[in-house]
């Protein structure tokens, strides 16, 4: 094993969100990836609004706050857009800023390029 030479994606963060509790969401999720950004825990911080969070998240206002907050921290907020598509809500959390896109090879690729994965 190569000790000296450090993998570029080691300091790289994805954190999945796919839990449907509003609770997780802000004691939880929201509050780990706002905390890391601020204190430059990672190098690279993408949130991944997956499966229920992203119809919690298009449904309740209270969310809508603390996602524009880590977006403007300059985390990359993204949603799958199949999961998006099935609760109605891709035009909703668009409109707030989150990017919506097919996430199923983009999150292969992440895992096998060594991102770490943090979920919720």
């Amino acid at each position: 094993m190569n000790e000296g030479i450090v993998s570029e994606n080691q300091n790289k963060l994805l954190v999945i969100w796919s839990s449907g509790d509003r609770e997780v969401a802000l004691s939880m999720v929201f509050m780990y990836v706002l905390n890391a950004r601020k204190n430059d825990w990672w190098d690279e911080i993408m949130l991944l609004i997956w499966g229920p969070s992203a119809e919690i998240l298009g449904m309740d206002p209270d969310l809508r706050a603390p996602i524009r907050e880590l977006i403007n921290q300059g985390v990359q907020v993204t949603a799958c857009r199949a999961c998006a598509d099935l609760f109605d809500v891709s035009d909703r959390l668009a409109r707030m800023g989150v990017q919506v896109d097919h996430m199923g090879e983009p999150l292969t690729g992440m895992i096998k390029d060594g991102w770490k994965v943090l979920t919720f």
